[in-house]
């Protein structure tokens, strides 16, 4: 496959021929810079056409810079598509709102409110009664191994843990889709196989659809239906894979034959978007 052939292909998971679409994309690109001159300019997606089924987990790899973030910015609704339309449920998004939660890759909570003040606030804020969401908050806590430390703040806790409140706190508003950009990138080996796990069993409780950015090809596999290779910018879907192995899952898929030809693909796959962006001349980077 040449570095800069993009195959768009459809969504081909288990899940797909039962569950109805979350979330459209047709047509989208995302233009950054002002309205003058091109040169000023930078086409962070190009025409992007994904179906993501509700209650899958889509997991993004790709090149830095070829649109990962600006997709789930878009779906979270902190920007709007230059041309083409974006639908959640259907829907033209038209700005962020708690069916959609975001868990970034350092943990964002107050330094000044405890445990459970960080899970609740947001729900507080939006006028929830505290009867209404307190119980689920402690569940939830418990969920994510946190009971105990209600009344800790953050500095008390480590980065696994840090992570752990911004997941709660993402879930206590109950939301239909869970945005994730690289929220284990930042932990050590161990936690962060713990924390995939974690997730896998959160989302058997909740079902959420789920997109998840990451660069790590065995993360992508191990917590996907489905995990999508993005081309260099302007970002395109280059290469759509299944990932058909049942959940929940233990790190012994890890060392199947099937894992290993699946991080082979898209290992190659991330590669040749890789080295294509180290060549590109400067002007073919922008719009």
């Amino acid at each position: 496959m040449n570095a800069r052939d993009v195959v768009q292909l459809p969504a081909r998971t288990a899940n797909a021929s039962r569950s109805p679409v979350k979330i459209a994309f047709r047509g989208v690109s995302k233009l950054y810079g002002g309205a003058g001159r091109a040169k000023n300019q930078t086409l962070a997606l190009d025409s992007l056409d994904v179906d993501i089924r509700a209650t899958e987990i889509v997991t993004v790899l790709g090149p830095t810079g070829c649109g990962k973030s600006s997709a789930l910015n878009l779906i979270a609704g902190f920007e709007r598509p230059s041309t083409g339309k974006l639908a959640l449920d259907g829907n033209a998004i038209s700005g962020p709102g708690p069916d959609r939660a975001v868990v970034f890759q350092h943990p964002s909570l107050f330094p000044w409110l405890n445990v459970f003040d960080n899970v609740t606030l947001g729900v507080k804020c939006r006028g929830v009664p505290a009867e209404t969401y307190s119980a689920r908050a402690m569940h939830l806590l418990r969920e994510v191994g946190l009971s105990g430390f209600e009344r800790h703040y953050p500095y008390q806790l480590s980065g696994g843990m840090q992570q752990r409140v911004q997941i709660a706190r993402a879930l206590v508003s109950e939301p239909k889709v869970l945005l994730l950009d690289e929220p284990f990138g930042a932990l050590d080996y161990q936690t962060r196989i713990q924390m995939q796990e974690l997730l896998l069993a959160l989302w058997q409780e909740y079902k959420p659809t789920i997109f998840f950015i990451t660069h790590d090809v065995t993360e992508a596999i191990f917590v996907a239906d489905r995990v999508l290779v993005m081309s260099r910018r302007p970002g395109r879907v280059k290469l759509s894979v299944d990932v058909k192995e049942d959940k929940p899952r233990t790190i012994d898929f890890m060392a199947t034959p099937a894992f290993m030809e699946l991080q082979r693909e898209l290992l190659h796959a991330v590669q040749e978007e890789v080295q294509a962006n180290k060549t590109a001349p400067a002007h073919a980077m922008a719009a």
